[in-house]
């Protein structure tokens, strides 16, 4: 039963704002408590809702992929379930539209939804020995060159034991929901979103491994930077943080896993694909909304 709704816009969304507000008045005539606030950015101070996160029974969330990615972070610890209203150019990640959002959030209140759990990563940078960044993961972590006009030669490691020296310009490990994201950009395979795999695909290979590898879920993967190289680290667009000779990137799957509310049939992944990539559209096939 949902209760108590956090909703989260975006800041610099004219449109967003409105809408909440909006969101809050018809929930209010539902019934249902909310408090509302703007998303941050990882480099401001003070997550957003941070003290009702705990509270919540669900998170509205209002903007496009990135708003929602950095909402997960902050919901997953709390296992509040997201409803993300794309106001973005992809959503992927969404469950409604502008146009619509009325509709399926009140299905949700209705109890007509279902809980989807997706897997979510741990990457620690390690530096003698110590840890430096810890952070969770929804969509991907890559080690790459950066600004470094070159390429980079990584050696990766599964579960302790060396598999490949990659010279590219990075190497990304993605979950199933970064399968759609720079991992598809590079070539990668498209997971679906509740498989407890993960993925390690490098980018622009030169006379190393090219082909794209999918990970069981209790792998631990380890990248380290060969003498002479140097390389950044970013996990889910956080950092950059330098990675240099005698660092560790060390990336598992996370005992933490990001929560969506959906009301479709769990194969709307696929039909979100077609539809996203521009190969049908949604009102031809209105029985799998």
């Amino acid at each position: 039963m949902i209760e108590r709704t956090g909703i989260l816009y975006h800041p610099h969304k004219a449109e967003a704002k409105a809408l909440a507000d909006e969101i809050a008045s018809w929930l209010s005539a539902a019934g249902v408590d909310s408090v509302s606030g703007p998303g941050r950015d990882y480099d401001e101070d003070g997550p957003p809702l941070a003290n009702e996160m705990a509270g919540l029974s669900l998170l509205i969330v209002l903007g496009g992929d990135g708003s929602t990615l950095r909402a997960a972070h902050q919901a997953a610890p709390h296992g509040v379930p997201i409803f993300s209203i794309n106001l973005g150019r992809v959503g992927f990640l969404s469950e409604a539209e502008p146009h619509n959002w009325a509709d399926r959030l009140g299905r949700v209140l209705a109890g007509e939804w279902w809980l989807e759990e997706r897997i979510m990563l741990r990457a620690r940078h390690l530096r003698d020995g110590m840890v430096t960044a810890d952070y969770t993961i929804l969509n991907d972590a890559i080690i790459g060159r950066g600004g470094y006009p070159r390429i980079v030669r990584l050696r990766l490691l599964v579960d302790g034991d060396y598999v490949t020296t990659y010279s590219a310009d990075a190497l990304i490990v993605a979950t199933p929901t970064g399968s759609t994201a720079y991992a598809m950009a590079a070539g990668g395979p498209l997971l679906w979103p509740l498989l407890p795999n993960f993925l390690v695909i490098p980018v622009a290979p030169h006379l190393s491994l090219s082909q794209a590898m999918v990970l069981h879920q209790t792998a631990t993967v380890t990248v380290t930077v060969e003498p002479g190289y140097e390389a950044i680290f970013t996990a889910d667009g956080r950092g950059p943080i330098p990675v240099k000779d005698g660092d560790r990137v060390q990336i598992r799957k996370h005992d933490q896993a990001c929560l969506f509310a959906r009301i479709g049939r769990s194969s709307y992944f696929y039909h979100r694909l077609m539809e996203r990539f521009g190969y049908w559209h949604p009102t031809a096939n209105p029985e799998i909304q």
